[in-house]
């Protein structure tokens, strides 16, 4: 239902339920949790790809067996789901403090558009296509996909995503800020490992400490975000490591900004 396999510092985890466009169902939703889990305790691992079989990222949470369960729901049953999101990502294991990267080969629709919008950065295949379909049953995003698409695209773009729900393909979503790239298709994965290696040769507290600043910014005003900023990139400057790392610098002793971090690009 989800590979999950660790190479050189970097996490794959792939949604491999093909030929049901990687839909989530309960079974797939627990082994996310327990994976995401994993990375985040794992020190072997730094950065996470997310990416799906066949010719979807994701199609969501399972209709079948996992939405149908929704329909005359107690209230307290929702409130219970709030813990969880879906695949743990979206909500529940949102504060990872390591970063995450969504490879979009395909179809990214409503939750799997909502696990993607979760991931820290988002590249595209040629042939991703996104869309918010929730509408379209009677419902809508309830796993961060508003909040999200709200923060990276702005109001208009989500109201037409989730009033409409019709989707949008990969240009479209660079043009509308829910990707940074759009890369060939048969190029996705090499593109992803070259962006987390690039991550991975840069001192990891200050990689995790910007992340957490990033986040922590939305939302607030310019003297919180100032602050926020100040505070944090200060503290994380205070340490031993970077004293000798500067003197490298100073020195012209160090192989070019990945400190003790040395990867190939």
């Amino acid at each position: 239902m989800v590979d999950y396999v660790k190479k050189d510092r970097i996490a794959f985890i792939t949604f491999n339920r093909p030929k049901a466009k990687n839909a989530i169902d309960p079974p797939t939703h627990k082994r996310l949790w327990e994976i995401w889990k994993d990375f985040e305790s794992d020190n072997s691992v730094h950065v996470a790809i997310l990416t799906g079989k066949g010719d979807a990222f994701c199609a969501g949470a399972d209709l079948k067996s996992y939405m149908s369960r929704w329909p005359n729901a107690t209230p307290e049953k929702v409130r219970t789901n709030i813990a969880d999101g879906l695949g743990g990502l979206t909500r529940g294991l949102h504060h990872l403090k390591k970063p995450t990267i969504a490879a979009v080969n395909g179809w990214a629709l409503a939750g799997g558009f909502e696990t993607a919008l979760a991931c820290d950065i988002r590249i595209a295949s040629e042939y991703a296509k996104f869309g918010s379909f929730e509408a379209r049953r009677g419902f809508h995003h309830g796993d961060g996909g508003i909040p999200r698409l709200i923060n990276s695209a702005g109001l208009s773009v989500a109201m037409q995503m989730l009033l409409t729900a019709e989707p949008i393909d990969a240009n479209k979503a660079f043009q509308w800020n829910l990707v940074s790239e759009v890369v060939p298709h048969e190029s996705l994965m090499e593109r992803a490992e070259l962006i987390a290696r690039q991550i991975l040769r840069n001192d990891q507290v200050a990689v995790r400490s910007a992340k957490e600043t990033i986040l922590d910014m939305i939302g607030r005003n310019l003297d919180d975000q100032l602050r926020v900023e100040a505070i944090n990139g200060y503290s994380v400057a205070t340490r031993k490591e970077v004293l000798s790392r500067l003197q490298e610098f100073y020195e012209k002793s160090d192989k070019g900004r990945h400190g003790k971090n040395s990867t190939q690009l």
